[in-house]
């Protein structure tokens, strides 16, 4: 199927996306850095038949995630450059907005561990945030991404270079961010378990600053660009 659009749609569920790009049904699916798992938690629910594993770096994170279980759902502690499983064990391999996490040294390692957990003719769904737009703006006052993103789709193209990939499907939409308020952006994005982003008191008020008159009755809202790339195992 080819996801390519020259418009960039509001999409409020990627799982939808996924769902568009590649059949869901019985499948053995990994998660690398998977955070809260809350795609794969719906995903599940939707695909009572498929089997989602969650492979998470961050301590703080993976405790939570097995104080919440759920069926079909099971977390390993890991990380994406070393996954703990043999050779062809899955028939999907997500990476939601983790890709730019992993190491840039550790990136072509990264993918090709994927490949390597991957059966033949499974597929990679990469999902990455494109550095534009408002929130980003927002993000990059603490924590400036446009090096690693880069080296995020940099690493792709190489990997496709390997023989290993066909890319099969490219996909640019727009999903929305929402906060309560600036405490709510603050937690969540500014002091995350998985990283400490130095933030000093004049950092916070130039990021509240900046948060303020994107603040309504509602809350705030943003929408988000995203640039998601599927991949086959050849």
């Amino acid at each position: 199927m080819n996801l390519a659009t020259d418009t960039v749609p509001l999409i409020n569920d990627e799982l939808d996306v996924l769902a568009e790009a590649v059949p869901l049904a019985g499948l053995d699916i990994i998660e690398l850095g998977c955070g809260a798992a809350g795609l794969a938690r719906k995903l599940l629910l939707r695909h009572t038949d498929s089997r989602v594993t969650g492979l998470e770096i961050d301590s703080r994170q993976h405790a939570k995630n097995l104080a919440a279980p759920q069926a079909g759902l099971h977390f390993m502690a890991g990380v994406a450059q070393a996954i703990p499983f043999a050779d062809a064990s899955f028939d999907l391999v997500l990476m939601l907005k983790s890709l730019h996490h992993v190491p840039t040294a550790s990136l072509a390692q990264a993918l090709a561990e994927a490949a390597r957990v991957l059966r033949p003719g499974g597929h990679l769904y990469v999902s990455e945030p494109v550095y534009a737009g408002a929130f980003n703006d927002l993000i990059r006052l603490f924590n400036d991404e446009c090096l690693v993103r880069a080296a995020a789709q940099a690493a792709v193209d190489a990997a496709l270079l390997t023989g290993r990939w066909q890319q099969v499907a490219e996909r640019h939409f727009q999903t929305p961010a929402t906060f309560t308020d600036f405490a709510d952006f603050e937690q969540r994005l500014m002091r995350p378990t998985f990283a400490d982003h130095r933030i000093d008191d004049a950092m916070r008020a130039a990021v509240r600053t900046a948060f303020e008159p994107h603040l309504g009755t509602g809350g705030a809202y943003f929408d988000r660009p995203m640039h998601v790339r599927l991949l086959r195992r050849t």
